[in-house]
């Protein structure tokens, strides 16, 4: 079975990337897509390494990677004019501008070409803001399975609709989308175990930390940031700090913007780390960075979500805090029990390793695409 993998990266990492290696854009595509994937940037090549141990054929495509694409334009005789391929693909979402920019060639064309010429009996996106359903039902025709995968706010519906399957890791997600008629099935995040390997031995020199983004979606988490950088000795790393006002108290405690692997070596250098979800969310437990904390080895402070229970052990292997105050005074107890701090930690860290890994979840995913492809098939044909 043959697998493309789709994925756009945060502009602000791929910008950072090629301005401290710019060497990198004058090489080939599979040179360029090598040294992305290396990087450990989001899901980064999590899913296909696996796909591709468990027997399955996986290919790596990042859409929105300019430089990335140009090579791949380039090497295959595929004619495309520079500035076009600049458009942000996500203005395709705009009203009457979307429309008019998808019939420029662009970035959108040769992901379009890139998918053709592999064949893949699966599509699988991780941005469901990229193509618009229209490009998906030209694709459907070769296509056995094209599946969505989201943990952010739903995109509109134009974009929702080309898809065969969505995969969420929000719960309440589900019975949502298949209300829009399309099937969907709870599909969780993980952690990948060779990030332990790049890191190596890291020394814990952070009491507390909060590592990730601050914006819009966030808006509901800054004032409980605020309050811990008022009271506690919190270092932040991540991007988005440049949109708080002059005044807020995160900038002082501040440390600049962490991608990839430096990401992950943040967070192991954290006694504790405070995680947030984003309002999106509403009560359910389910990001990135759940599996990201426990899995390198830091004591994992998160707020307070129903379904917490069904991945980790409140008080045993995470820790939860109900508000900004008793986040603090989860913080202020925990720092004066290293012992309890420590064995909470190596608890977290033996759980997500145990059963929270790409590994596992790849598994799971070969079981639920096997499954909506038997479901599906000869329904394009």
């Amino acid at each position: 079975m043959r697998i493309v993998i789709f994925d756009t990266y945060y502009r602000q990492f791929l910008a950072r990337y090629y301005a401290t290696h710019p060497e990198i854009a004058l090489g080939s595509f599979d040179n360029q897509r090598h040294s992305l994937l290396s990087q450990f940037f989001g899901t980064s090549d999590f899913y296909s390494r696996h796909l591709n141990k468990l027997g399955w054929e996986a290919h790596d495509l990042i859409g929105n990677c300019v430089p990335l694409q140009m090579a791949w334009a380039r090497e295959n005789d595929f004619h495309i004019g520079e500035l076009s391929l600049k458009i942000p693909h996500r203005f395709f979402r705009v009203p009457l501008i979307g429309p008019l920019l998808s019939s420029m060639p662009g970035l959108l064309d040769v992901a379009v070409a890139q998918i053709r010429q592999l064949k893949p009996d699966v599509l699988y996106c991780q941005d469901l803001s990229f193509f618009p359903s229209h490009i998906l039902k030209e694709m459907r025709s070769d296509i056995r399975l094209i599946v969505g995968q989201i943990a952010s706010p739903l995109p509109p519906s134009d974009f929702l609709s080309g898809y065969d399957l969505i995969l969420t890791s929000f719960p309440h997600f589900v019975d949502r989308i298949r209300a829009l008629g399309i099937r969907s099935e709870y599909f969780r995040i993980g952690f990948e175990r060779r990030v332990l390997d790049e890191l190596g031995v890291v020394e814990k020199n952070i009491d507390v930390s909060f590592v990730g983004g601050i914006s819009a979606h966030h808006k509901n988490a800054i004032p409980v940031l605020e309050h811990l950088a008022r009271n506690t000795n919190i270092a932040f790393f991540g991007y988005g700090a440049r949109n708080l006002p002059k005044g807020s108290p995160i900038l002082a405690a501040h440390q600049g913007e962490v991608w990839g692997i430096d990401m992950y070596r943040a967070l192991a250098r954290s006694r504790i780390t405070i995680n947030r979800h984003i309002a999106v969310a509403e009560n359910y437990a389910n990001n990135m960075r759940l599996y990201e904390a426990t899995g390198v080895g830091s004591l994992l402070l998160t707020d307070r979500k129903t379904n917490l229970g069904e991945l980790f052990v409140e008080g045993r292997e995470v820790v939860t805090y109900s508000d900004a105050h008793n986040a603090v005074e989860q913080i202020n107890r925990l720092l004066q029990a290293p012992d309890e701090m420590s064995q909470i930690a190596a608890a977290g860290q033996r759980r997500t390793l145990g059963e929270h890994t790409y590994e596992h979840r790849m598994r799971e995913l070969i079981g639920i695409l096997e499954h909506h492809i038997d479901g599906h098939r000869g329904t394009h044909e």
